[in-house]
């Protein structure tokens, strides 16, 4: 681990978690190999028993509001969930991944927003599209709507179905983001 990089675990937080391609190459430009790392990162969620509050793929990094496994560590969750990743896409390729990876425990309510606005804005502050919800590959359009898409978003409106059918709930309770109100997850125009 580098020099002065903690990781606080066990903790009972979020944890923002940022990781790289090899070099920052845009290995995950195309839209199958996001489509492929999502459905690695929700194997790995139902796999390691974490949740994941919000997610963006962009073309050469990752970043990921989850919390801790009840099984294993995060840091073998995200070493299984890239492993997956890079057997699927590597082809005569000798690296996929930057070894290390950016871990930062979210200790608030205010921090985890200001995570999520960060990702969600993530692919129109590069140019890739003009609004948030135009990237397919985030969490962004389930918390606008509710949508249900290849990874399990623990939000509200996870937690309000499984109330409905009778599941325990997960997460503490938190205002819904709602059209009316899309700066609250990440919209641009605040």
């Amino acid at each position: 681990m580098p020099w002065g990089l903690r990781r606080y675990q066990q903790s009972r937080q979020l944890h923002f978690v940022t990781f790289s391609c090899y070099r920052r190459e845009p290995l995950l430009d195309s839209p199958r190999s996001k489509d492929v790392f999502e459905s690695a990162l929700e194997r790995a969620r139902r796999g390691y028993g974490f949740y994941v509050s919000g997610y963006v793929v962009m073309p050469e990094h990752v970043h990921l509001l989850v919390s801790e496994p009840e099984r294993g560590t995060l840091a073998r969750a995200l070493q299984a969930m890239k492993q997956s990743v890079a057997r699927r896409l590597i082809g005569g390729r000798r690296h996929f991944w930057q070894a290390r990876y950016y871990d930062f425990n979210v200790w608030s309510e205010n921090k985890r927003v200001e995570k999520l606005r960060y990702m969600h804005r993530n692919p129109v502050t590069r140019g890739l599209v003009k609004c948030p919800e135009d990237w397919t590959w985030s969490s962004f359009r389930h918390y606008l709507t509710g949508v249900e898409g290849v990874v399990e978003i623990e939000s509200q409106w996870t937690a309000r179905r499984r109330e409905r059918t009778g599941m325990p709930l997960r997460m503490h309770q938190t205002e819904i983001p709602t059209r009316a109100n899309p700066a609250r997850v990440g919209h641009p125009e605040e």
